[in-house]
């Protein structure tokens, strides 16, 4: 199991995972400086920079990432249009949100010392520096002039690990019960992991366990589709979408909470008062799941009352507050953000970036935007595709509205968020 923790740890960290085409080298970055904190921050220059520097926020690392300027498939070609590009490594690995959004503003005015100001800044980053970039964007004073979220981890702390919270205590109440898999207070990510991997593997070998599993994977808002370079189940393949989900339930629903349960001081995530049988009918994927329970032979309404009669998951408000502040978006950007995903993302709910659309379309109306990419995988874009976002942002930045959607790009509208979490709104 030790494989399969690390393959988490290399999809989150990222930029890991973006894919494109070989382009020509360009010169290497600047070597690394040090910020007030200890962070480490690099820029890169272009001969001739076009005045646009994009700042790049990398993800989540359980160990020091080091300080880069973009992801090792894209740098080369966004230097040959001229961009500048900088980055630093955030004083903390892990959930370094506390410390990373202030190394990026510090960033800026570094990169500034050495090479000037800059005509435009573009925050940009992916998985979890997706969303360090969204914070960036919603932080006033504003310094940043558009903000560009990759696969991101928009929906927020708290709700993106409530709504994962869901999944891990069906699957743990229905098929691990006695269990040593934790749902919080996790002492060890990768053991646990490793817990549930088995579980998640007995499981497929028959058809009760896989119509349960299903069921947990709703809840978590897991897609039906997850396997890179492989065809998306048809809608009413239950089957093929319960096996999707079971690729990457161990890693997708049990997210790591080890680190963020120490900065905040307990745990953070709770399902008091939480209805299953409304969260499911609310997912609209409860015919998917009724299927695979009548070819189980299983009776649906007993297991959901098992859920409801549970022992249920309580959070400590202080914990709530550090992970509120750590970050849990407002859905106010100050700056036009453009949001990209592929819609079988196994990693980072899809739910999440239509969430934060649709409440920022509310909030701060024509301010953010979703495009959806026609694939799986965690972050697996190829570098075209991410130049395309780039573009359509910078036009909006330069307009002042959204021109039409890109060639590339599809049309598509995710379940809803479950568990739904904004500062300054109610948590569902």
């Amino acid at each position: 199991m030790r494989r399969t923790w690390m393959i988490f740890a290399s999809a989150v960290m990222l930029g890991a995972g973006a894919t494109g085409q070989s382009q020509v080298a360009a010169p290497p970055a600047a070597p690394p400086a040090t910020l007030a904190d200890g962070a480490r921050w690099t820029a890169s220059v272009p001969a001739r920079w076009n005045g646009t520097l994009l700042l790049w926020s990398h993800g989540y690392s359980p160990v020091p990432h080091p300080p880069e300027d973009a992801p090792a498939s894209v740098r080369d070609a966004l230097l040959a249009r001229g961009y500048a590009l900088a980055g630093s490594s955030y004083a903390d690995a892990g959930w370094a949100l506390d410390s990373a959004v202030p190394d990026q503003f510090a960033t800026i005015e570094a990169f500034a010392k050495v090479h000037g100001r800059p005509k435009r800044v573009i925050a940009w980053g992916m998985s979890m520096g997706g969303l360090v970039t969204t914070a960036l964007a919603e932080t006033a004073p504003r310094r940043i002039d558009g903000a560009l979220a990759l696969c991101p981890s928009i929906g927020g702390a708290v709700g993106m690990m409530n709504m994962a919270l869901d999944g891990a205590y069906a699957f743990k109440m229905l098929l691990a019960l006695g269990s040593a898999i934790r749902l919080t207070g996790v002492d060890d990510d990768r053991a646990n992991g490793a817990r549930v991997a088995a579980v998640v593997a007995e499981a497929q070998r028959t058809p009760q366990g896989r119509a349960r599993l299903a069921l947990a994977g709703v809840l978590a808002g897991l897609p039906g589709w997850t396997t890179p370079g492989a065809p998306a189940p048809a809608a009413d393949d239950a089957v093929g979408q319960e096996a999707e989900m079971a690729k990457t339930f161990a890693m997708g629903v049990f997210l790591p909470r080890v680190d963020q349960e120490r900065r905040g001081g307990g745990g953070f995530s709770w399902n008091s008062g939480v209805d299953y049988r409304r969260q499911l009918a609310r997912s609209g994927r409860g015919a998917l799941v009724a299927r695979l329970y009548w070819t189980a032979g299983l009776d649906l309404g007993r297991d959901l009352a098992t859920l409801a009669a549970g022992p249920r998951v309580a959070a400590a408000p202080d914990a709530v507050a550090y992970m509120m502040a750590h970050y849990t978006p407002t859905a106010r950007p100050l700056v036009p953000i453009l949001s990209v995903q592929n819609i079988g993302d196994g990693l980072t709910s899809p739910s999440l970036q239509r969430s934060y659309v649709e409440a920022a379309a509310r909030r701060a109306p024509g301010a953010a935007e979703a495009l959806w990419v026609a694939g799986a995988g965690h972050c697996t874009f190829a570098t075209g595709t991410m130049l395309a976002a780039l573009d359509h942002l910078e036009r909006r930045v330069a307009r002042g509205r959204w021109p039409a959607r890109p060639a590339g790009f599809v049309a598509y509208t995710p379940p809803p968020m479950l568990r739904p979490c904004l500062r300054g709104g109610a948590c569902r």
